[in-house]
């Protein structure tokens, strides 16, 4: 069975700094990908960052630039780094593992999977 718990959220005025992390526990050495979401009250789930298991990075255009994605592969950690947030980056954030795909995926989506995990989810509140 695989956990992933997410930390690292919290309340940042604009312009500032978060760090995400989302521990991964389980056997995911033959992930898919790793990915970050995130979803604002009222509007849908979206993706925002994705890792493949072959290094590749995808990053959405409204963070780009501002917003990596990396993962310590030693200690089985995703990041999410954020930089010069703006209260539009306000959400809950997500990370999310996929094992096996059952089509492609434009992000790395459990819903789109037959073997994929979500975590609990961390709050980002970006004030001006």
């Amino acid at each position: 069975q695989v956990q992933l718990v997410e930390s690292g959220g919290g309340l940042v005025q604009e312009g500032g700094s978060l760090n995400l992390s989302c521990t991964v526990r389980g056997p995911t050495y033959s992930h898919y990908c790793m990915g970050w979401f995130r979803q604002a009250p009222g509007k849908a789930r979206e993706g925002v960052a994705r890792l493949d298991s072959d290094g590749t990075t995808t990053i959405t255009d409204s963070v780009k630039g501002r917003f990596t994605i990396s993962r310590d592969n030693a200690e089985n950690i995703l990041y999410l780094h954020m930089n010069s947030l703006k209260p539009e980056d306000t959400a809950m954030y997500y990370c999310a593992v996929v094992l096996i795909p059952r089509q492609r995926l434009a992000w790395c989506d459990p819903g789109g999977s037959s073997s994929g995990y979500w975590g609990q989810g961390t709050q980002v509140t970006v004030s001006s």
